[in-house]
């Protein structure tokens, strides 16, 4: 079988992900790492994943040291 074919899920119990495919909470492997955020500590935390990665996706966009503008390029 060829590399990357074999999407069994990754994780354990008392690990917390957010499954973007089917919007729902779950704890340990149960969809593919590629349709999951996290780990989070709960699953409380775990159902904030999408606002979570909102609020830091805003971060990065806003962090100089991400920017992908040279250095002496004035604004």
């Amino acid at each position: 079988m060829p590399l990357g074919f074999n999407r069994k899920p990754t994780g354990k119990p008392g690990e917390w992900f957010y499954c973007i495919k089917h919007n729902k909470v779950e704890e340990g492997p149960e969809c593919p790492a590629k349709d999951r955020l996290g780990p989070y500590d709960s699953p409380e935390e775990a159902a904030q994943a999408l606002r979570i990665a909102d609020e830091r996706n805003r971060e990065w966009r806003n962090d100089p040291r991400w920017s992908d503008r040279p250095k002496d390029d004035a604004e």
